[in-house]
């Protein structure tokens, strides 16, 4: 009997994960199990020598780590596409996020941003300096810590805004999802899934990556925040 395929993810692919896994297992008879935590920890542990089959992280992280020849050769391919959204406390006045203006409003009006230690973090805090209000706003934004949704600072007041992943912030209780940011502003992430170099069962391991990006888990993906790479096409 084939041993349970292990992997390793960042929080944004957590949920959609676990059901893709319980999908493979059910009709293909491809049993895997993922373990989830922030990006920038998944990352530092890979570097590190953690074992197992199977990575999805930002293709970023994962650039780095093949070239750092942790992940077998010419198993790396994108899975999923993410936006960030901006999100409030439930109760609260929705902004308007119809325009780049809209959004500096908001902004400027934020008594404090959450954002997260991941991709979308980074790069909102460069959006910020983009839009020229980084001095304005560097002693209103609060950094959730690693692997916690940005999200739960508004839920526990200690943030009227954030912005995240739309899959880490769309099912949180207390929160409510405003939408994406506009036009020139929006922000995506693309996820990418490779073999680890540790596995010890690589063809078992990218075949469930088939799997993961097959058409049939389409509509699971946008249930989950994200889209297919190839649904994008």
């Amino acid at each position: 009997m084939n041993r349970e395929l292990t992997g390793l993810s960042s929080m944004a692919t957590r949920q959609l994960l676990a059901e893709l896994s319980g999908y493979v297992g059910r009709v293909h008879g491809a049993a895997v199990r993922f373990e989830s935590a922030g990006g920038v920890e998944v990352a530092r542990r890979v570097r590190e020598g953690a074992g197992g089959d199977l990575l999805v992280l930002a293709a970023d992280a994962m650039a780095g780590l093949e070239a750092a020849g942790l992940l077998a050769a010419g198993t790396l391919r994108p899975l999923w596409v993410s936006q960030v959204v901006a999100a409030v406390p439930d109760g609260s006045p929705l902004p308007a996020l119809a325009s780049a203006a809209d959004l500096r409003a908001a902004l400027s009006a934020a008594r404090r941003i959450a954002y997260s230690t991941g991709p979308s973090g980074t790069a909102l805090v460069a959006l910020i300096a983009r839009l020229g209000l980084a001095d304005e706003l560097a002693p209103r934004l609060v950094q959730a810590p690693p692997g916690v949704p940005a999200g739960s600072l508004l839920a526990s007041g200690d943030a009227d805004l954030a912005f995240q992943q739309q899959s880490e912030l769309m099912d949180l209780p207390g929160v409510v999802v405003v939408g994406p940011l506009p036009g020139d502003t929006a922000i995506s992430t693309v996820f990418g899934g490779a073999v680890l170099a540790a596995s010890t069962e690589p063809d078992r391991a990218a075949a469930v990556l088939d799997l993961f990006g097959a058409e049939d888990t389409w509509a699971t993906a946008r249930a989950a925040g994200l889209r297919a790479a190839r649904d994008l096409g």
